[in-house]
């Protein structure tokens, strides 16, 4: 019996791991990613796993969503990883195979010998995944339209009507888009109440908003502001081996899209937000780069949302100065 599964997740299939007292892993390959695939996996662990095991799976877009609820629904903790943090792990193992079933038993081990930095997953409440289904649909909507005016530019006359017409479907689709997700916002209280803390910060619109609930949930729920930038991959990382002192670079380990999403805004509040305007000067006095100035003002951002929607109250530039 074991108190660590691995599993590894993929879009059709699951494969498991544990590892045994003699060192050894115990495996179970290939089983659908599928409702009457997750009754294969109850089997097997009703068979090899302690009612109260550790399930480790990595974060996989949605497919690894269905099944730690299920795990979960059953009394298994389950412990969805950054692949980042599985990705480090097998390096420092110098691990150069990788398949589904070694990848398995990578999260097994890593979850056997780190038992006691699991932290418990929770799933995504309802409101808030229809919110960030139709803020990734937005998102996925506007990186179309921006493909399609680039072909425009380029594109022989004989095909230009073809791609307006498409321009004017995804244009009706984007306003319809960014109706459902102002309507679901209004509709609920408690993200009414937050979009409209977040949108009283100079810098942030009710698009920005909307990202910001979908990507981060309750915010409340990390320990506190650097918890969040560290979630969108803000935070700071120093490059240096020995006497080498290299640059400092944000280390994009986090959320992709809250970075692209938090660009726009950042520029704006360099110019509108007092508190932003003040770092981004006192930063350029100082020789940064213009990357670096920007980067901050993003954290700063996230800073400030963090702040309002901690105390309940709307942003006040005369205190986000004095902090």
């Amino acid at each position: 019996m074991t108190s660590v599964v691995g599993i590894d997740v993929a879009k059709h299939s699951l494969d498991i791991a544990t590892l045994q007292a003699n060192g050894k892993h115990r495996t179970k390959s290939k089983l659908a990613n599928t409702p009457a695939g997750f009754k294969d996996v109850e089997k097997w662990l009703d068979q090899y796993a302690e009612p109260s095991a550790w399930i480790v799976m990595e974060a996989t877009g949605i497919y690894h969503e269905a099944v730690a609820e299920y795990l979960q629904g059953l009394g298994y903790r389950v412990c969805v990883m950054n692949p980042a943090r599985i990705a480090s792990y097998a390096q420092s193992e110098l691990l150069r195979g990788k398949t589904d079933r070694t990848d398995a038993k990578l999260l097994a081990t890593y979850g056997q010998r780190h038992v006691d930095q699991l932290r418990a997953w929770t799933p995504t409440p309802p409101a808030q995944k229809r919110l960030q289904a139709l803020v990734r649909r937005l998102q996925d909507l506007k990186e179309i339209e921006q493909m399609e005016r680039n072909r425009l530019e380029v594109s022989d006359p004989s095909v230009q009507a073809s791609i307006h017409e498409l321009l004017t479907h995804i244009e009706r689709q984007i306003a319809e888009t960014l109706r459902a997700i102002k309507q679901h916002i209004d509709d609920d209280p408690d993200l009414r109440g937050r979009r409209d803390l977040l949108v009283s910060i100079d810098g942030i619109a009710d698009r920005t908003a909307a990202l910001l609930l979908a990507e981060l949930g309750d915010p409340l729920q990390f320990e506190g502001a650097r918890a969040i930038v560290a979630y969108a991959g803000l935070n700071p990382r120093l490059q240096q081996s020995g006497q080498y002192q290299g640059h400092v670079r944000i280390s994009k380990v986090g959320s992709p899209r809250l970075r692209a999403g938090l660009f726009m805004p950042a520029l704006v509040a360099m110019t509108h937000n007092p508190a932003i305007r003040a770092l981004s000067q006192r930063l350029k006095e100082k020789g940064k780069a213009g990357k670096q100035i920007v980067c901050a003002a993003m954290r700063k951002l996230l800073h400030i949302a963090y702040g309002v929607l901690k105390s309940g109250v709307p942003f006040d530039h005369q205190r986000a100065i004095a902090h």
